[in-house]
């Protein structure tokens, strides 16, 4: 039998390495495979920012992945709490009545909601102005200096 409430947890605090998806799906889960890989590409950004300091380009490209698979395992964590009973049972608990309780949803399954939520949108709310930040900082660095005052005085 698959809890719900389990499912939404494993998928908010193991959800970049696959757990929710090995737990609801086996370990044969292409998809959650896949999801090691974009984890493993920010996880090394965070490790070049660390060492060679935010001025590495490759860094700045590659923390982003992390974040927004933070906030996409984040969103399935969500999906999955809110799902009906029925639906639940029906898709992880076939075999089992659609009142089975592994599909019901409590106040567990409603703070891994609330956590969610909020790690979530911090997450990816984080990457973007991270990203944007150094691409703006970059086109700044790349623009040839000018030799013009930003200011005109009185005396021009």
């Amino acid at each position: 039998m698959k809890n719900k409430t389990l499912a939404a947890w494993l998928a908010l605090m193991g959800g970049p390495l696959g757990l929710h998806r090995f737990y609801l799906r086996g370990l044969t889960d292409a998809a959650g495979w896949l999801l090691i890989i974009p984890t493993t590409l920010g996880m090394y950004g965070v490790h070049r920012a660390k060492n060679f300091g935010q001025d590495d380009h490759l860094s700045w490209i590659l923390i982003p992945f992390l974040g927004i698979t933070i906030a996409a395992t984040a969103l399935n964590a969500i999906i999955l709490g809110l799902t009906s009973e029925e639906k639940w049972n029906s898709n992880y608990n076939q075999p089992m009545p659609a009142e089975t309780l592994s599909g019901r949803t409590n106040w567990l399954t409603a703070a891994a909601l609330v956590a969610s939520l909020f790690i979530g949108s911090t997450a990816l709310m984080a990457s973007l102005a991270f990203s944007f930040q150094r691409y703006f900082e970059y086109q700044i660095e790349q623009s040839p200096p000018t030799t013009e005052p930003l200011v005109k005085t009185s005396a021009d």
